[in-house]
C-alpha cells in the first residue's frame, strides 16, 4: 500500500498526536530544546493511523528524524496496551528509562510500565546459594564477584543484573547465579516465592506498556519461556524498533541448537548437586567427567584440522557431519548424558534439583540423536566452531512463517521501524524474509544537511580487497587521515581478521612517525571500556568489526571520519547464506543483486550512519574499495547512502578533514 493509498481521514488519536508535536505542544513544554520537525510528525501520524486501523506499518526513518519519540507519542496516546520490543538490553533500559518516563511526564497520560529481560539477566537466588557451597568457582576473582553479587542480592528489588556496578557480562560468576531453561526448578524451586524472574513476569503482566527485546521475542516463540506468549495477546500495539535485526534474531532462537558448552554446564552442574545433596549415592565425578569428555570430543572433532580458530568460524555441516568420527562422537555424548540420566534417576526423591538434571539430560540425548537424523525441510544446518567450544546449529533460512503465524492468530497494530530497512521504495530487504509483502511502507528521509555537512571518497586505483597489500593500503590511508583530523577516527572493517592486520599496521605508522594519536582496537578492552577511551582522548582511532557498525553514537566533533576497508558483502561460504542463495537461484532470481547487493548496501548504511549524528555534525566517509567506484553496482551502492558530496581525491578529502581541524594543509 503506498502513501497516497492510506486514508488521510482525521480521528481524536491523529489530532492528538499533531498537537503533541507542534511548538506550542506537550513536547516543546516538557523540552525547551525541543524543534519541530515535519518528517517526525509525518512518521508519528503515520503510526497514529496504523493503530487506529489495527494494521501493519513498516517505517524507515533516516538519523535525525526523531522515530523513537514518533511511535512513542502515538503509543502512548491511544491509551492501548503495548508491547515494544528493541534489538538490545542496553536499548530496553534507554527506553525503560528514560524516554518512556519522559514522555508520559509530557503527555501526562496515566501509564504503568515494565521492563522483562531474559532469564539470564536476572539473579536466582537458588543458584545463588548453591554456588556459595560449591566448589567450582575458577579463581579467587570468581570468589570475590560472588560475594559482591550476594551484598548487592540483599539491597535489589528487581534482581537485574544491569543494576548492579562493576560486573562485568563476560564474568564467570553470572551463568553461576543465573537461571535458564535447563535449570529452573520452576515452582518446586526453594526460592519460586522470591522468585525475580517471576516478579517480572507478573509485573509485565500487569503493565500498560511493556519493553521487551527481539531475542526475547523470539525465545518465547521457540520455548514459551520467558512470559511474551501469555502477555502478547492481551495488547493491541505491538512495536519493533531497530527492526533491521529482527530476522537474525528470530532465526536464531526458531532453530535448534546443541553446544559442547551446554554439556559442560550440565556435568558442572550434576557434579556440585551430587556432591552437595547426594553424596555416595552415586560416583558422581565419573558420571561428570564422561560428559565432559564427551562435549569436549564433540569439539575436537568438529574442529578437525583447525588449530588457530579467532572468533566465530561456521562450518558446513557437510563438511563434518559425513565422517564416521563425527557420528561416533555424537554417539558418545548421548550415551554419556543417558548414563547420567540413569545416575540421577536413583535419587529423584532427594530434590527437584535432582529431577530437573534428568529431564536436561535427556533432552541433551534427544538433540544428540537429532543432530545425528537428517534437517528438517526448509531448515539448514551448519556448526559454529570458537577457540573453546562448538555448537551445531539448525534454522530456519528467514521469520516469514513465524511472525506471520503470529500476526494472524494475533490481530492488532504492528509496527516495525529503523533506521536501515533496505534500499527500494518496499524496502523489500526487510519485508520480504519477514513475510511482510502486504504491510504499509514508509520511508521518512533524515532531515539532515548531508550534501554540506558531509564528504564521500572512495580512493579509485587503490588494491582490490583480495590482494595481499589491502590491509597496509587502509592502515596507511587510516593514518594519513587521522594525522590531518587529529584523531577522531573510527576504522570499521568487515572481519576480525581484517581487524587485526589493519590495527596492528595502523599502530605502527602512527608510532613510527611519533604521532601523538593512540589506536583503540576492538577485543582489547570491552566495548563500553573502549568507547570511553575514545571520547576521553580525542587524538584516537578506534578500530572495529561488526559490533561497532551500529548502535554507537557520537555525535558532535568526537568523531569525523569513519573508513571502511571494503564493501561488506555476506561471506559466500556461510552455510545459511548458502541456503538462501539456493533458493533464490531455484526461483529463477538473482542471488547477486537481490542478495548479496542488498546485504551490502543495508550494511553499508549502517557503518555510514555512525557518521552524522546531529543537525550539526560535520566528516569524511572513506570506502577503500575500489569496486564501489567501478562497478555497475556500486552505483546502487552509492545512491543507498545518504547524499553526501563527492570528492574525487585524497588531497580534497584531506583538505575537508583540515577545514574540519581548523588547520592548514601545505598544498
Amino acid at each position: 500500500m503506498s502513501m497516497s493509498q492510506w486514508p488521510a481521514t482525521e480521528t481524536p488519536l491523529r489530532e492528538a498526536v499533531a498537537h503533541a508535536f507542534t511548538a506550542g505542544g506537550a513536547l516543546s513544554q516538557a523540552d525547551e530544546r525541543y524543534t519541530e520537525r515535519e518528517v517526525q510528525l509525518r512518521m508519528a501520524l503515520e503510526v497514529a493511523a496504523a493503530i487506529d486501523e489495527r494494521r501493519a506499518l513498516v517505517a524507515e526513518a533516516g538519523t535525525g528524524v526523531g522515530k523513537t519519540f514518533a511511535y512513542l507519542v502515538p503509543t502512548l496516546l491511544s491509551g492501548t496496551r503495548a508491547l515494544i520490543s528493541t534489538a538490545t538490553k542496553s536499548l530496553q533500559d534507554q527506553l525503560f528509562l528514560r524516554d518512556l518516563p519522559r514522555l508520559r511526564d509530557a503527555l501526562q497520560v496515566p501509564v504503568s510500565m515494565a521492563l522483562l529481560k531474559g532469564r539470564a539477566s536476572y539473579l536466582c537466588l537458588h543458584r545463588m546459594n548453591q554456588a556459595r557451597h560449591s566448589a567450582e568457582l575458577p579463581d579467587r576473582w570468581a570468589v570475590r564477584t560472588l560475594a559482591k553479587v550476594e551484598q548487592w542480592s540483599r539491597a535489589t528489588t528487581s534482581g537485574d543484573l544491569a543494576e548492579m556496578e562493576g560486573l562485568d557480562e563476560r564474568s564467570s560468576v553470572i551463568p553461576l547465579v543465573t537461571s535458564s531453561r535447563d535449570n529452573c526448578l520452576g515452582t518446586e524451586c526453594p526460592e519460586y516465592r522470591q522468585c525475580h524472574v517471576m516478579k517480572a513476569r507478573r509485573e509485565a503482566m500487569a503493565a500498560d506498556v511493556v519493553v521487551v527485546n527481539h531475542h526475547l521475542f523470539f525465545a518465547d516463540m521457540a520455548l514459551r519461556d520467558s512470559g511474551v506468549a501469555e502477555l502478547l495477546p492481551s495488547v493491541e500495539v505491538a512495536v519493533f524498533d531497530e527492526a533491521h535485526q529482527l530476522a537474525e534474531a528470530g532465526v536464531q532462537f526458531l532453530g535448534t541448537t546443541l553446544g559442547s558448552a551446554q554439556v559442560l554446564d550440565f556435568a558442572r552442574d550434576v557434579l556440585a548437586a551430587g556432591l552437595q545433596q547426594a553424596r555416595g549415592l552415586a560416583p558422581w565425578m565419573d558420571v561428570a567427567a564422561a560428559c565432559d569428555r564427551a562435549a569436549r570430543e564433540l569439539r575436537i572433532v568438529c574442529a578437525g584440522t583447525l588449530r588457530d580458530v579467532r572468533g566465530t568460524l561456521k562450518l558446513r555441516w557437510e563438511e563434518r557431519a559425513l565422517r564416521r568420527d563425527f557420528a561416533d562422537a555424537l554417539a558418545g555424548l548421548g550415551k554419556a548424558c543417558m548414563a547420567a540420566r540413569e545416575a540421577l534417576d536413583t535419587v529423584s526423591e532427594i530434590s527437584p534439583d535432582f529431577v530437573k538434571l534428568a529431564e536436561r539430560a535427556a533432552q541433551l540425548a534427544k538433540l544428540a540423536r537429532r543432530f545425528g537424523e537428517q534437517a528438517e525441510d526448509g531448515h539448514v544446518r551448519w556448526i559454529d566452531l570458537t577457540p573453546q567450544q562448538c555448537r551445531l546449529v539448525e534454522s530456519p533460512l528467514d521469520i516469514r512463517e513465524a511472525l506471520r503465524e503470529q500476526m494472524e492468530r494475533s490481530p492488532k497494530a504492528w509496527i516495525f521501524t529503523s533506521a536501515t530497512l533496505g534500499d527500494d521504495e518496499r524496502l523489500s530487504w526487510f519485508t520480504e524474509p519477514a513475510g511482510l509483502g502486504e504491510a504499509g511502507v514508509l520511508r521518512v528521509g533524515s532531515p539532515f544537511d548531508y550534501p554540506m555537512h558531509a564528504r564521500l571518497y572512495v580512493p579509485r586505483g587503490f588494491p582490490k580487497p583480495n590482494e595481499p597489500e589491502h590491509p597496509q593500503a587502509v592502515a596507511e590511508l587510516a593514518a594519513r587521515c587521522a594525522r590531518t583530523l587529529g584523531g577522531r577516527t573510527f576504522v570499521l572493517t568487515t572481519t576480525l581478521r581484517a581487524l587485526q592486520a589493519i590495527g596492528e599496521r595502523l599502530r605502527a605508522d602512527l608510532d613510527a612517525q611519533s604521532d601523538d594519536i593512540q589506536v583503540l582496537l576492538q577485543g582489547q578492552a570491552p566495548k563500553r571500556q573502549l568507547m570511553q577511551q575514545f571520547l576521553a582522548q580525542p587524538r584516537s582511532v578506534l578500530v572495529g568489526s561488526q559490533s561497532f557498525w551500529e548502535g554507537i553514537d557520537v555525535p558532535g566533533e568526537a568523531l569525523q571520519c569513519v573508513l571502511i576497508d571494503k564493501l561488506p558483502f555476506p561471506p559466500p561460504n556461510d552455510p545459511l547464506v548458502e541456503a538462501r542463495v539456493k533458493r533464490l537461484e531455484a526461483q529463477g532470481r538473482n542471488a547477486f543483486s537481490e542478495y548479496f547487493v542488498a546485504e551490502a548496501a543495508v550494511s553499508l548504511k549502517q557503518g555510514a550512519g555512525r557518521l552524522i549524528r546531529s543537525e550539526t555534525d560535520r566528516g569524511l566517509l572513506v570506502v577503500c574499495d575500489p569496486r564501489m567506484a567501478g562497478m555497475n553496482y556500486g552505483r546502487r551502492l552509492r545512491e543507498a547512502l545518504p547524499p553526501m558530496t563527492p570528492v574525487a581525491t585524497e588531497a580534497e578529502a584531506l583538505a575537508w578533514l583540515s577545514e574540519l581541524a581548523g588547520v592548514s594543509l601545505p598544498f
